[in-house]
């Protein structure tokens, strides 16, 4: 009987694992020149835009004295800043007194009155520049309040704006408030105040903790929130305040648009039972912020207050048209992500249909015979190049360019460093899952022009409808929800303030969704677009 050994080799067997595939996908990539040198242009390109408008974007304004101002010229006074580094508006009438050491300050609010501006009164664009606002003597004579018209009760370490504050307040048309360093805002109880429905309010200090509180009765306190405010000295100004927002109004204009017409307000509130540890000096009046004589007053009758002021005390939105003059923004450098994103794309979808114009998918197909795995291992790799690329574009646009226009004295609206890291990386990810669902859309078309124009048309295009307005602004704003072009909001630098009535719209880099919902928005129609890729590869004949 014969016995037969099988053959073993001394070679140790190789791997056949996804890893592997990974990185035979990524060997593929990197041996066609042609698609290195096309992300390298994508790269160049993000930077170079960024750079370029940098180096030759002319910032000007209104002629001085026959000549004309540009730069950072154009923005004095720059808009006072507060605690976080964003740009506050913050003006508003202001009775108070010193509260020296820990305590408290405790209120009742009976009324709050306000007056509108009539049709003559209303401009077009934004109104709440420096100086702007309404007050007594300034002939408003529409009865009503702005929805965010706010008055209440507040401590503060100094009248200068964009000083760190705390405050309990009712407005208008959102019940009671605690507010805080511009950006800070939790509900109390809701409702409007009258007579017959008065709001009692509370703050109190203990050390750098503020703590607020909303009452019906007075008797029975409701702690609203509680914040602390690093470096409060040992003695802060504390008292009762008044302010009204501008009021905004749109009516329809050409092509679907908007035309924003904005006009002062002023509010009238009413204070009694007021009590303030320790207070044994007179009430003082101060209207923080004021350029203009006449804006804002209060009288004092035994022990009730009336107060009258107009202007805000919220984070100020970015807005183009504002009469603060022109500013460069951060998504300004960024104007090359949408070139960028078409190199990306025609990469992506070159990196299939490319195998199935020279018949290599089969190839591929027998080296590795679960093709969900080709498709994912396709997905990882053009993914990562492609956030590679945004990031290091974006990064190079934004550092560079933002540098030579503080080189330039030109102004450039502020945004945290947070939010700078947040909206290169943003850009990564952005041409990243585009050049996934570009990938997905060309492995089910088989053709790559086809795949390309697809995706243009469903993230480019509805951007720029949007944000050009040619499509009615209703429109515009579904369009940046529904369709892949809602992933942009990944680079919105500015958030919009649900406490602040503005014109929060595309042009000035506002999206109806938040950053990353908005991101998710494209992820979703990438997942959907690889689903049907890794169907149609399995359902189909290589």
């Amino acid at each position: 009987m014969t016995t037969v050994t099988p053959y073993r080799s001394d070679l140790t067997p190789g791997r056949d694992g996804f890893a592997q595939l990974v990185h035979a996908e990524w060997t593929k990539f990197r041996t066609v020149r042609g698609w290195l040198i096309a992300v390298i242009i994508a790269i160049l390109v993000t930077a170079g835009i960024g750079v370029l408008y940098g180096s030759v974007t002319t910032v000007s304004c209104a002629v001085n004295n026959g000549k004309w101002l540009y730069g950072e010229a154009c923005m004095t006074p720059l808009p006072p800043a507060g605690p976080g580094g964003e740009l506050v508006i913050d003006r508003y009438m202001f009775v108070h007194q010193p509260l020296a050491g820990d305590g408290s300050i405790t209120v009742r609010l009976t009324s709050m009155t306000g007056l509108l501006p009539g049709p003559n009164q209303m401009g077009p664009g934004p109104s709440s520049a420096p100086g702007s606002g309404a007050g007594s003597g300034l002939g408003l004579t529409q009865p009503g309040l702005e929805p965010w018209a706010k008055a209440g009760i507040l401590i503060t370490p100094s009248l200068s704006q964009g000083s760190a504050y705390a405050a309990m307040m009712v407005a208008a048309g959102h019940g009671v408030r605690m507010q805080w360093n511009y950006t800070g805002d939790t509900p109390g109880q809701p409702g409007a105040v009258g007579p017959a429905n008065p709001r009692w309010l509370r703050l109190t200090r203990a050390g750098d903790v503020i703590t607020g509180y909303d009452s019906a009765d007075g008797t029975h306190w409701t702690e609203v929130g509680s914040v602390t405010l690093p470096g409060l000295p040992a003695t802060v100004q504390a008292g009762l305040f008044a302010t009204s927002p501008d009021e905004t109004r749109a009516s329809a204009a050409f092509a679907g648009g908007n035309s924003i017409d904005v006009g002062p307000t002023e509010v009238t509130a009413v204070f009694d039972h007021v009590t303030l540890s320790r207070s044994s000096l007179p009430w003082r009046g101060d209207y923080v912020g004021a350029v203009q004589a006449g804006i804002g007053e209060y009288h004092q009758a035994g022990g009730q207050f009336t107060v009258t002021g107009a202007g805000d005390i919220a984070p100020r939105p970015y807005e183009r048209t504002s009469q603060l003059g022109p500013a460069v923004t951060l998504t300004d450098y960024l104007l090359g992500t949408f070139m960028a994103l078409i190199a990306v794309a025609v990469v992506a979808t070159m990196f299939i249909t490319g195998e199935y114009r020279r018949g290599l998918i089969r190839t591929t197909l027998a080296a590795s015979p679960r093709r969900g795995r080709v498709l994912a291992a396709k997905a990882i790799v053009i993914g990562a190049v492609a956030f590679v690329a945004g990031v290091t574009g974006a990064t190079g646009a934004v550092v560079i360019g933002g540098a030579i226009v503080r080189h330039r004295d030109y102004y450039q609206w502020p945004a945290s460093t947070p939010t700078e890291v947040r909206v290169i990386i943003g850009t990564g990810l952005l041409l990243a899952v585009a050049a996934i669902l570009t990938l997905a859309v060309g492995t089910v078309l088989r053709r790559g022009v086809g795949a390309v124009a697809i995706v243009i048309v469903a993230i480019v295009l509805p951007y720029f409808v949007s944000v050009t307005r040619i499509a009615p602004a209703t429109v515009g704003e579904w369009l940046l929800r529904i369709t892949p072009a809602a992933g942009f909001a990944i680079q919105q630098p500015y958030p919009a303030y649900s406490q602040v009535t503005a014109t929060y719209l595309p042009v000035d880099g506002y999206f109806p969704l938040a950053e990353w919902s908005g991101f998710a928005v494209l992820c979703a129609w990438a997942v959907l677009a690889l689903a049907a890729a890794a169907y149609l590869l399995r359902r189909r004949d290589a």
